[in-house]
């Protein structure tokens, strides 16, 4: 089976107890409840507090999230895995353990906090995929790695070096960098399959899908996955006046959640579905859990209404 499937993903959150040991209960439902609406999981990404997580507890939760697919019949679901580390050594060792605990693929994000130049993140990509038991994935994100803002150049520079980097992920919002991506005629990858772009916000999905990505990485299907997917669906469809009117008004109130969630943060992920599922609202030190008034502000938020309005209706369909 390939690793990598076009789609819709979501960044798993990590959920705690309120002495911060890891809730695997919480996460294991969470998983289950996500796979069956057909979104597929990264595990120990940003959203999952990866930077505060031990590499033990990365281990058991992407066996938990394999564990869990499996014995539920998910058994072709790929799993992707954060295993961006501050060193390379460091990010080696993370990808060889995710092969070992059943991911398919690594999500690497640049060392951010020396402020890395060309030539250092061209050696740490290379080298980590020369490495790694599994295809690796690029993950731009310069809002979480010291401002470090990947140019296509630079992507591709790496991708043509190391066939084992097979694909990108960008949370820079991009839709032109990830239109250079998505069609540049790149060699084989090892996975198979053409180079994979992904947006990294669901609020560019549907510019995104025209110029060539293969899904997004978002986190409004932890909330909304059945909603997600819905777009996901119509953006695979002919785009005529019809359909493309049905996917533009769906895209608003998706982009719109994404706004609200984003500006949010962790913490408030972990109120909301807090709220919606019961689940521990805990974080990881040095964050902070969402105030109650921030709590109640992000809950009647109305693009959080509408988006789970929208999903109890689906839901009330199937």
């Amino acid at each position: 089976m390939p690793s990598l499937r076009p789609g819709i993903l979501a960044p798993l959150p990590c959920f705690f107890n309120a002495d911060e040991t890891i809730n695997y209960d919480q996460f294991a439902k969470h998983t289950l409840r996500l796979a069956e609406a057909g979104v597929m999981p990264v595990v120990s990404g940003s959203m999952g507090e990866a930077i505060h997580l031990e590499r033990e507890e990365r281990t058991r939760l992407l066996n938990l999230a394999r564990t869990v697919l499996d014995e539920a019949g998910f058994v072709t679901m790929p799993i992707m895995a954060g295993a961006g580390g501050l060193s390379t050594k460091q990010a080696v060792q993370y990808a060889k353990d995710a092969a070992s605990a059943g991911a398919d693929s690594v999500l690497v994000i640049p060392p951010g906090y020396y402020g890395l130049g060309e030539a250092n993140l061209e050696a740490y990509y290379t080298t980590i995929a020369d490495q790694s038991p599994i295809p690796v994935l690029i993950y731009n994100f310069p809002a979480v790695a010291g401002g470090i803002d990947m140019s296509s150049d630079l992507i591709l520079r790496i991708a043509e070096k190391a066939p084992n980097v097979v694909g990108c992920k960008l949370t820079c919002a991009s839709v032109a960098k990830l239109a250079r991506v998505a069609q540049s005629p790149l060699g084989p990858r090892t996975t198979g399959i053409p180079f994979f772009a992904l947006c990294g916000f669901i609020d560019f999905l549907l510019p995104g899908i025209i110029v060539g990505a293969q899904g997004a990485i978002t986190g409004v299907p932890n909330f909304a996955p059945k909603t997600c997917q819905e777009l996901w669906e119509l953006c695979q469809q002919p785009l005529t006046p019809e359909v493309l009117c049905q996917a533009n008004k769906l895209h608003l109130l998706v982009s719109n959640a994404d706004a609200a969630i984003s500006s949010a943060g962790i913490p408030g992920m972990k109120a909301l579905l807090h709220h919606l599922e019961g689940s521990e609202p805990y974080v990881r030190s040095p964050l902070l859990p969402a105030s109650a008034n921030a709590a109640e502000k992000l809950i009647s938020n109305p693009a959080i209404v509408s988006i789970l309005e929208h999903e109890k209706q689906l839901s009330s369909r199937r």
